[in-house]
């Protein structure tokens, strides 16, 4: 599997690992503020926010994958 397929799949795990739970949590204990369509709008907002992302990039050793979040501070590279 390349880097580029690898990226891709850790993107969309990460950003469900994120959305689901912030969807279950808004939908059950977000009160009556939040209704119909905004539910959804507002985990992806949230799972956006907070997921990590990962990125294939070329360099001279070959291609590499990294990593950046919120919570960490920097680029962190993925072996």
């Amino acid at each position: 599997m390349s880097k580029k397929v690898k990226a891709f799949v850790y993107n969309f795990l990460s950003f469900a690992l994120f959305f689901l739970p912030s969807y279950y949590l808004i939908q059950h204990y977000g009160g009556l503020s939040i209704t119909g369509f905004f539910i959804p709008i507002t985990a992806f907002v949230v799972a956006t926010l907070l997921a990590p992302k990962f990125q294939a990039v070329q360099t001279r050793d070959g291609e590499k994958l990294f990593m950046k979040w919120l919570l960490r501070k920097g680029v962190k590279e993925i072996k």
